[in-house]
């Protein structure tokens, strides 16, 4: 693939949804706040809180994006500061994933059987059409496609299994580049809050390089063996060991959800990976199959044990991608037609329906698009950018371009299967992050939340919150500016603000000695309804002021 057409088809991927957006609810809003927070000097870096309640133990994405607030801070506003890193982590997994499916497709058991005449792919030029498949199919990949733009630990996670996966291609093409990266790979993973699967990658990749034929692959076990235990020792000394197996997932109902979330979160590559594993099942122990697949189960594994954790799941995409792109070499020119169309006919629609949205915005019509746009985000007026226009008209544009290509009588790749899985989804993400992310911004951030809240609680007052979620602690702090106590109940506080989440069916009761103000909606949310209190009597001046 033209590298020019690559490098654009990352950019549309990654760039869009790092600018002009607040954090959103709720994992990402989370990590936000313990990164800020330690950045600002308001925690510490070995124990951030939110409110007073401390992390989980993955400090290491905390220090990352905190590092980035501090060193951007005369520049750059936290949350997007916060968000940068996070953004080259997602180009590095990207990265990761093409090199290391390079580095199998150079392996002669992967390489095309040599024609009796010749005149077959030059070694190289076949491992860069995988590779470029690889790619594809990981932009593709409907699971990455907003947890991959968050600033959470777990992209911090992706990035390490994704490092690891390289480590283990390249341990006989790029030897000290490989025990670099092993090196680091399994214990940021642990450090980042996955240490379990640091291990358990650490002990399966062990066996795949002892049983390689390639002589440094089999040097490569104790520099495996060396990381493994640095990984466990930089989970015990971050505390970073906590048991997260869910409970109750396998009843009927549940057992159909992860049925579900497998289907749609590692589309498309799951058919494809299948096909590979079908097409090379006597190669199953082959370096090209067996070091992808390992990582694909064991993510899978971790899924299942957390009761169908779609994070856990996210991070066998990388390696499912890998899997997927040797499915490419061995599909039926039916097969390939039916992805083009598929592709064409659903993405063709979502981008109708996005500029549909658009449309009713700014001009009110159609009516129920419009009436729908207000129900998600109520109280939003429409706004017009000309840069933002013509960006999605550009990549609406380019579309049509290359379904015009695809479909046209030409010669094609071995990636052309995925070039428009990957270009629908780059043109969907690229639409709304542009068109919509104004309305989008407003319905999934706590803004409107917190302002209403300020017409009731003045910014410079203490606010009580026991019980209620980090993420809505976060806003507090940092869109709000009030001062956060989330530890002590509502007899034992000495803020004069009382905020409980509560619901219709569940109303809260603090006691006597605090008067209702007032209850708001995130939005028109029933299951997020914060009630304001204020204490019915102010105390002696002794008292408030211990």
């Amino acid at each position: 693939m033209p590298r020019l057409a690559l490098l654009l088809f990352c950019a549309a991927y990654v760039i869009p949804g790092v600018f002009g957006r607040d954090p959103w609810k709720s994992a990402d809003i989370t990590a936000f706040g313990y990164m800020v927070n330690i950045a600002q000097g308001r925690t510490g870096w070995l124990a951030p809180t939110v409110g007073g309640l401390p992390a989980d133990a993955a400090l290491l994405p905390y220090w990352i994006g905190a590092g980035f607030i501090k060193l951007l801070g005369p520049w750059v506003e936290p949350a997007l500061a916060a968000r940068i890193p996070f953004a080259l982590l997602l180009v590095l997994v990207l990265v990761l994933t093409w090199y290391s499916t390079y580095h199998l497709a150079r392996t002669e058991a992967a390489q095309p059987l040599p024609f009796a005449f010749g005149g077959e792919a030059n070694p190289i030029d076949y491992a860069r059409a995988i590779a470029d498949g690889a790619l594809l199919a990981l932009i593709a990949s409907l699971g990455l496609l907003q947890l991959g733009h968050e600033t959470t630990p777990e992209l911090a996670q992706l990035a390490s299994v994704s490092l690891f996966v390289y480590a283990l291609a390249a341990s006989p093409f790029r030897v000290l580049a490989a025990r670099v990266a092993v090196l680091v790979a399994l214990p940021a993973l642990a450090a980042s809050g996955a240490p379990a699967i640091a291990v358990a990658l650490g002990v399966a990749g062990g066996f795949v390089c002892r049983a390689s034929g390639y002589e440094p692959a089999r040097r490569f076990v104790p520099w495996i063996a060396a990381a493994t235990v640095l990984s466990a020792g930089a989970a015990l000394a971050l505390g970073a060991w906590a048991w997260r197996i869910g409970a109750g997932a396998w009843s009927l109902a549940g057992v159909w959800e992860i049925l579900r979330l497998l289907a749609w979160f590692t589309w498309p590559a799951w058919p494809l990976a299948l096909w590979t594993l079908w097409r090379w099942r006597g190669q199953l122990s082959d370096r090209h199959i067996a070091i992808p697949l390992i990582g694909v189960l064991v993510s899978l594994i971790a899924c299942l044990a957390m009761g169908g954790s779609e994070r856990a799941l996210m991070l066998g995409l990388p390696p499912l991608a890998v899997l997927a792109a040797f499915a490419l070499p061995t599909l039926q020119r039916s097969t390939a037609a039916a992805i083009d169309w598929f592709s064409v006919c659903f993405f063709t629609l979502a981008a109708a329906a996005i500029w549909l949205y658009y449309v009713a915005i700014q001009t009110g019509v159609p009516a129920k698009a419009a009436a729908s746009i207000e129900r998600v985000a109520p109280g939003y007026v429409p706004s017009f950018s000309v840069v933002t226009l013509a960006l999605a008209a550009a990549g609406t544009l380019a579309w049509l371009w290359l379904v015009k290509w695809r479909t046209g009588r030409n010669r094609h790749p071995l990636w052309k299967s995925l070039v428009l899985p990957a270009s629908g989804v780059s043109l969907c993400w690229l639409l709304v992050m542009t068109l919509l992310l104004a309305p989008l911004d407003q319905a999934r951030s706590y803004r409107s939340l917190i302002q209403r809240i300020a017409h009731r609680v003045p910014t410079s007052a203490c606010v009580a919150a026991p019980n209620m979620a980090r993420a809505q602690l976060v806003a507090l702090e940092h869109l709000g500016g009030y001062r956060v106590d989330a530890r002590e109940t509502p007899e034992a506080t000495r803020c004069d603000y009382l905020l409980l989440t509560e619901t219709r069916a569940r109303p809260a009761a603090p006691g006597a000695s605090w008067r209702l103000l007032a209850r708001e909606r995130r939005n028109t949310s029933e299951d997020e309804i914060t009630a304001i209190y204020r204490r019915a009597a102010t105390r002696p001046a002794a008292t408030a002021n211990r």
